[in-house]
């Protein structure tokens, strides 16, 4: 059976390492910092860089861990974007179903990203620290119709960002990565294909504009997650016959788990974003 991740790192692992992938391991405020650059496509992954934040000091409430892992995801995305002109706009999109949990992570992470363009635009001296930033959460295509593709296309061509950022919740291969691990990359995503429900790509050539794709792994597929096991274990596993339909699985906790990754990433959003604000003026914005 085919294994059902989206991590890039996953796909190396079950894989092995080849010529055309390069990757290297740093810290980066703390944490641990796995690149990985595709020259090629590779286990579905198209070329491009994929960088993989392990926030497990984040679970641990460690000192001073959120603000870490906040400028770790400012620090990251200013790695991966393009040149930028300060007061070009930019486009935050949260992908998901804000009522199904494991999914809220885009939904609940445009909860915590400043939304400035219509600030600038109205009131340009007062605001022209700010960077014009439009906020969207378009919902999923069964509860609204619409292909999720087809509206940030709609906002795209009326609002003209020069670069947009996706957050989406992922899949991952091993429960020991479920909400411990950040992955940001410059090739844009393709909503739900870690779980077998891939819709419209957002990508920078299907849209016309760089994308850059941020997610945390909610969930594993249970086929996968079984098979895992029995192959580490050695033994065969007929149980994965009644696993043809998705099965997925997640934590306990996983409502506090989200809520916290979506708060880390929209505040890491926003220090990318407005390089001169800090942790404390996001809070007071926000409040």
């Amino acid at each position: 059976m085919a294994f059902r991740t989206d991590l890039a790192l996953e796909v190396l692992e079950n894989g092995g390492q080849t010529a055309h992938a390069v990757q290297t391991e740093t810290q980066l405020e703390g944490f641990r910092l796995t690149r990985v650059r595709l020259t090629r496509e590779d286990g579905g992954r198209p070329p491009g860089r994929y960088e993989t934040l392990s926030l497990d000091g984040l679970l641990r409430r460690e000192e001073d861990a959120f603000a870490r892992a906040c400028r770790a995801v400012a620090q990251t995305l200013r790695r991966l974007a393009p040149p930028l002109d300060p007061r070009a706009p930019v486009l935050v999109i949260g992908l998901g179903n804000r009522a199904v949990t494991p999914d809220a992570l885009g939904p609940l992470c445009c909860q915590n990203v400043l939304a400035t363009r219509h600030l600038v635009e109205r009131s340009p001296a007062q605001f022209r620290a700010f960077r014009p930033v439009a906020v969207l959460a378009p919902g999923v295509l069964g509860t609204t119709g619409v292909e999720t593709g087809e509206i940030v296309a709609g906002v795209i061509a009326h609002v003209r960002p020069a670069l947009v950022l996706a957050v989406d919740a992922l899949a991952a291969r091993r429960l020991s990565r479920l909400m411990r691990t950040l992955q940001l990359t410059d090739t844009g995503i393709v909503p739900g294909s870690g779980v077998g429900n891939a819709r419209t790509a957002l990508t920078g050539q299907a849209l016309g504009v760089p994308v850059l794709a941020l997610g945390v792994p909610t969930v594993v597929d249970g086929a996968t997650l079984a098979a895992d096991i029995a192959r580490q274990s050695g033994a065969s596993c007929e149980a994965l016959d009644d696993l043809r339909t998705p099965v997925l699985v997640t934590t306990r906790d996983v409502d506090q788990q989200v809520a916290d990754a979506a708060r880390v990433i929209g505040y890491g959003v926003n220090l990318f974003l407005h390089p001169g604000l800090d942790i404390a003026d996001i809070d007071l914005f926000l409040s």
